[in-house]
């Protein structure tokens, strides 16, 4: 029985959900909701605020500052209650409310963003308004989650090992592609290992991080406005970019089965699904990594008048997705 006296000292690592069934591909889905901050992103705020800490950044009178569309704000403004921090999250008008009140209740002071940059869009916006605060406070002190290498660090460390624990065969990997924190760690590890694994990042239709045309999204999570500077594309070996109906198709099949995942992993899934369908029957360990569960996402992906006025009747049907991929 675990017994412990901070949040942050919680993580399930080993659960997966065999998908075999739902997408008629084997694929285990990595599931890292299982924590106090309710996503993956407690790893990578648990290892940036500890670097921060070491280095002497943050003294009793620092104000935590962070730019996220969501996730990484929770799991910060949770960290920060509990070593006694204040935490200031800029996010913006796509983030969802339930996540914003959940920042809120933990403590942390929220500025949201309503306006995009005209070139580098929300995330352009937050970054810009993220500074300013710095340059107007030296109390403020910004983790960076894009350059910061403990964000890509923890993934090496905790998240890839974990994997490799439990799928010593492994071929494949799907990762979603966000900060691409997860990504370049989980690639950094594999590519050590002592066998080939393949790893495919998984994008959102709209997202600029692999040179793609920017379009308009409006669910959190994965994709981005400008290139991350984390990303180092030699280490991917393929790409598949996954539209927005699809992330809410394939979250609404897992939902029919009794799994309510987030965006991120609807994203995931559906990306993973168009790929391992194109390798001609050939039998591969794959594994998706699922980012988030899907409570925070019961007043968009799940709500279906708001699925039907962005995105159109047919988002709802829980067809097999229709996806594009290319070689990284």
């Amino acid at each position: 029985m675990p017994v412990i006296s901070v949040p942050q000292d919680f993580n399930e690592d080993d659960l997966y959900v065999d998908l075999e069934g739902l997408v008629g591909h084997p694929l285990f889905l990595k599931c890292e909701g299982f924590n106090f901050a309710g996503s993956i992103k407690l790893k990578a705020a648990t290892e940036m605020v500890e670097a921060a800490e070491r280095d002497g950044l943050l003294t009793p009178d620092s104000v935590l500052v962070e730019s996220s569309s969501g996730n990484l704000g929770v799991a910060l403004s949770m960290i920060a209650a509990s070593k006694g921090y204040r935490f200031l999250c800029v996010t913006d008008s796509r983030c969802n409310l339930s996540t914003r009140l959940t920042m809120e209740a933990l403590g942390a002071e929220v500025h949201v963003i309503t306006e995009p940059d005209p070139v580098t869009g929300f995330l352009g916006a937050r970054i810009d308004h993220v500074r300013a605060l710095c340059a107007s406070d030296e109390r403020h002190v910004w983790l960076n989650q894009y350059v910061n290498p403990a964000n890509g660090l923890a993934h090496y460390r905790r998240t890839a090992p974990a994997i490799a624990r439990q799928f010593p065969d492994l071929d494949v990997l799907f990762v979603g592609a966000g900060t691409t924190g997860t990504l370049m760690g989980c690639a950094r590890y594999f590519r050590e290992w002592h066998r080939p694994v393949r790893i495919v990042a998984v994008d959102s239709v709209g997202s600029v991080t692999f040179g793609d045309t920017p379009a308009r999204r409006l669910i959190p999570g994965l994709g981005t406005s400008r290139r991350p500077e984390l990303l180092d594309e030699s280490f991917v070996d393929d790409v598949v970019h996954v539209s927005e109906p699809d992330t809410i198709r394939a979250c609404h099949r897992l939902a029919g089965r009794g799994f309510l995942f987030g965006g991120s992993t609807g994203t995931v899934v559906s990306g993973a699904t168009e790929w391992l369908a194109r390798q001609e029957g050939r039998k591969l360990t794959a594994v998706a990594i699922a980012p988030d569960l899907g409570e925070r996402y019961l007043e968009t992906v799940y709500r279906n008048d708001w699925v039907r006025h962005l995105y159109g009747e047919d988002a709802l049907d829980t067809q097999v997705p229709t996806t594009t991929s290319r070689a990284a």
